[in-house]
């Protein structure tokens, strides 16, 4: 191959001089390199100088105290509730049907109405019913004339017999007589009264107050007492109850306090279980436990004075059976399950934890009841427990919800007003 010679280049071209391309190469390496020496030389003296709102995971590198959230043991009174799912239920449904049979003339209601034991309803034609008291109000009469002139006779012949004036066969006769009369009288009398009934049915009432559902009938049908769907349907709606289930193993501490004479309380929430539509009290428990389902039925009766519920809606049960007084309450996130059963981290005084066994009872609303292992103003971590053993070193960055400045003890920051643990609490370090 040729080389180019000065004598070859263009005029006016200056030759490249590959020298200079060679220095600004090296001068980049140059700077690469003390770039990455800075950082590698640096880094150390970052992670030991690292601002105090490092992470768990940084601190827990470094070999630091963990950082949790604590919570204070205190006492509160504790509701013991119980959920259920139920169906609101009319304590009567009154179907309206005619009793007899005959055109409906008149239609006394508005649908939705309500209305009072003995309001009119309806009305049907009653001329031939009217026509057939008559009749057997004139049967009646003319029978209780047959039996008045046979009561007469009856005395006559009695009189003669005391005469020795007639025999004493007539005067038994004349006395069957007079009974057979009282019998037909009876039985006309009864024919009076059935007719009265099926005149009194042409008006048709309510039997009980409520609200007048939608008219089944028109003015103007003929009705008879054999028709299934009737005229109306009327429901009690004041008060109203509340049809709920509750699983059996629960029903024990429900039975011993209705046993007791307690009045238990029953609040209605929303489909959504997030808003109480209404306040009453539970009336009783069924009879048997359902077999399929494992659960028993209760009736809960409410004024429903607002009408709030309606027939056949769905409502969340509450059923307030007692309250635990002064129960020892700590948050749930502090109880543990595991090898040794339900368990918490203990915070002692030195910043150290300590794996605690406790009995748990009630749990509800974000508290669990501590029966044993813990004592008032003792302090268990709510968070960072995954990141926890026995004996471990923590950092309590936040107390009862309350977060813990960096320059704060660990104790000088109680969360609860009143506990032990505020009372006893020194004072910021010197």
């Amino acid at each position: 191959m040729l080389q180019k010679t000065e004598a070859d280049v263009a005029p006016g071209v200056r030759p490249r001089k590959p020298a200079r391309r060679w220095l600004r190469i090296l001068l980049g390496v140059v700077v690469i390199g003390g770039g990455a020496a800075a950082i590698v030389h640096y880094q150390p003296w970052k992670l030991l100088h690292r601002p105090a709102t490092a992470t768990a995971v940084q601190r827990g590198m470094m070999g630091g105290p963990t950082p949790v959230a604590v919570a204070t043991v205190t006492t509160a009174d504790v509701p013991v509730v119980l959920n259920g799912l139920g169906t609101v239920t009319p304590l009567a449904t009154v179907t309206i049907r005619s009793r007899i049979s005959g055109y409906l003339t008149n239609v006394a209601f508005k649908e939705g109405q309500a209305v009072k034991k003995g309001d009119l309803l309806a009305e049907i034609d009653c001329r031939s019913y009217a026509a057939v008291l008559e009749q057997n109000q004139g049967d009646l009469a003319q029978i209780q004339a047959q039996l008045d002139n046979a009561r007469i006779d009856l005395a006559r012949y009695q009189k003669l017999r005391d005469q020795d004036s007639i025999s004493k066969q007539n005067v038994d006769t004349q006395a069957a007589s007079v009974r057979e009369f009282e019998g037909s009288a009876k039985a006309a009398q009864g024919r009076v009264d059935a007719a009265q009934v099926d005149l009194g049915d042409c008006r048709i009432t309510s039997p009980i107050d409520g609200r007048v559902g939608l008219r089944q009938v028109d003015a103007g049908n003929y009705v008879s007492a054999g028709d299934s769907t009737g005229i109306a349907v009327v429901t009690q709606v004041q008060p109203i109850s509340v049809v709920f289930t509750l699983p059996e193993d629960k029903i024990g501490d429900v039975a011993a306090e209705v046993r007791a004479g307690q009045t238990l309380k029953v609040d209605a929430y929303d489909r959504t279980n997030s808003k109480m539509v209404a306040a009453g009290t539970l009336m009783t428990l069924d009879n048997v436990i359902d077999t399929a389902t494992g659960t028993v039925k209760l009736r809960a009766e409410f004024p429903n004075t607002d009408e709030t519920l309606f027939p056949n809606q769905f409502v969340n049960a509450r059923l307030l059976v007692k309250t635990l007084h002064d129960a020892m309450v700590v948050p749930s996130a502090a109880v543990q399950i595991g090898t040794p059963g339900s368990f918490v981290y203990l915070v002692g005084a030195d910043d150290t934890v300590s794996l605690r066994t406790v009995e748990t009872g009630l749990t509800q609303n974000g508290e669990t009841v501590i029966t044993s292992g813990l004592a008032v103003g003792d302090r268990v971590v709510v968070d960072g427990v995954d990141r926890l053993r026995d004996k471990a070193r923590v950092s309590v960055r936040e107390i009862d919800g309350k977060p813990v400045g960096p320059g704060d003890s660990n104790q000088d920051r109680p969360a609860r007003q009143g506990s032990p643990l505020a009372e006893n609490a020194a004072g910021p370090p010197a």
